[in-house]
C-alpha cells in the first residue's frame, strides 16, 4: 500500500471516530462538519480507486 492510500484510509478512520464521538455527545454542528469531511474523503478515495471497507458510521 502506498503512502497516499495509507494516509487517506487513516484520515477516514479518524474522521469516522470523530463523527461517532460528536454524535454521542450530541454536538449537531460538529456532526455536520465531520460528516462533510467524511463525504469529501470518501469521494477522494473513489476518484483514486481506493477501496474503503464497510463502516459502522
Amino acid at each position: 500500500m502506498d503512502a497516499f492510500t495509507a494516509g487517506l484510509l487513516q484520515r477516514i478512520r479518524t474522521t469516522e471516530s470523530d463523527l461517532t464521538r460528536a454524535r454521542d455527545e450530541g454536538d449537531d454542528f460538529l456532526v455536520e462538519v465531520e460528516q462533510g469531511e467524511l463525504d469529501d474523503l470518501r469521494r477522494l478515495a473513489a476518484e483514486h480507486g481506493v477501496e474503503v471497507g464497510a463502516t459502522s458510521v
